[in-house]
């Protein structure tokens, strides 16, 4: 039995140091971070859902729920109807159907809603359990090293990804200024061409130096906006999809150690029938988590190949755009400028400056 627990096909489980798990932050930090997730995921009990699980929240995508199809609660009315009959044997089972009054469905509910918050606590107590013993060294978790490389990669990268898109948009708020300040500047120039005859020409070719500066600068805010776009797509959609399928595997494998650990320790003790009943049920609980954990395991391991080729064609593409934009805008090569926009089907509205900006409508 202990080979078929143990297996390490493609994991393989490692004592925690007595330090508890490697990293940067703080250990008591991290164990009340965790047991606070651990603790708020309590069922509601105003709602009719099944409790799966009892690590984390489920709008963090850590303990998925589901919704009960029909009635929460299926009562027996034969039963109720023999219990409901009066003490003279009077009545028929169509009165005792009668008899089933509002007070009697919601004992039935709140007994059901009982029974989901036994199995949370017991789920809840089982998590944390194991999470403390992984945190002070004195349990075992399933590590695949290969995968958790790939997943801490993708976190890395992410936080370094919303790094450039903060200072892309940061760059586009400060070029829409320098945009908007030049075509105020050609409007200058051109009223003074127009009343000051002795300078009409002087203002006038500097009216349309900074027109055409402003032009070709909407034309470059054109490209950057998709650039910051499809930056932003790839980051809090993309990205954000693929982690918070590594949140929900990473609840799993919690999970699949607790009840993994659970079963060892039954399977040490005495083999009474009490005990032999208790095995069979944690080794049936035992699979289930298993199965859920491996599934979980493959489904990230897709989402992040994907996710990386998904990732190269895009910034291929992005940083190319960006490049080949603003090369050209400070080379005032404004025929290459459009051509860049027009490889990447960008289009720009004719009427631009008499709508409110990109930016504006943000």
């Amino acid at each position: 039995m202990s080979e078929g627990i143990m297996s390490k096909a493609a994991t393989m489980e490692i004592p925690i140091s007595s330090n508890g798990v490697s990293g940067t932050l703080n250990e008591d930090e991290s164990l009340e971070q965790d047991l606070q997730q651990v603790m708020v995921s309590g069922p509601n009990l105003n709602e009719t859902s099944i409790v799966s699980g009892g690590y984390g929240g489920t709008t963090e995508g850590i303990i998925p729920t589901s919704s009960l199809k029909g009635p929460a609660v299926q009562i027996n009315p034969n039963y109720l109807g023999l219990r409901f009959l009066n003490a003279e044997g009077q009545g028929s089972q169509q009165s005792s159907h009668a008899s089933l009054t509002s007070e009697e469905l919601s004992r039935g509910l709140a007994v059901e809603k009982f029974d989901l918050v036994k199995k949370w606590g017991i789920n809840t107590y089982k998590c944390t359990k194991q999470l403390i013993s992984e945190r002070f060294g004195r349990g075992s978790r399933t590590v695949d090293l290969e995968l958790e490389t790939q997943i801490e990669l993708l976190r890395d990268t992410k936080r370094k990804y919303e790094g450039v898109l903060q200072l892309a948009r940061a760059l586009t708020a400060h070029f829409y200024s320098l945009v908007q300040t030049q075509r105020a500047l050609g409007d200058a120039f051109s009223d003074l061409s127009q009343k000051s005859p002795e300078l009409q020409e002087e203002f006038g070719y500097n009216a349309e130096t900074q027109k055409l500066l402003c032009k070709n600068g909407e034309t470059l805010l054109g490209a950057v906006n998709f650039f910051v776009s499809s930056i932003n797509t790839l980051i809090n959609k993309t990205m954000e999809d693929t982690l918070m399928t590594v949140k929900q595997y990473e609840t799993a494998r919690l999970e699949y150690d607790a009840y993994r650990a659970d079963l060892e320790e039954l399977s040490l003790g005495p083999r009474d029938a009490a005990t032999l009943c208790r095995i069979e049920i944690a080794q049936q609980n035992f699979q289930a988590h298993r199965s859920k954990y491996e599934k979980l395991r493959g489904d990230v391991t897709i989402k992040l190949r994907f996710l990386q080729e998904n990732k190269v064609k895009v910034m291929h593409k992005q940083l190319l755009l960006f490049h080949n934009a603003i090369s050209s805008y400070f080379a005032g090569n404004q025929q290459q400028l459009e051509a860049s926009l027009q490889q990447f089907n960008i289009k720009l509205s004719s009427a631009a400056s008499d709508k409110p900006s990109w930016l504006e409508e943000q």
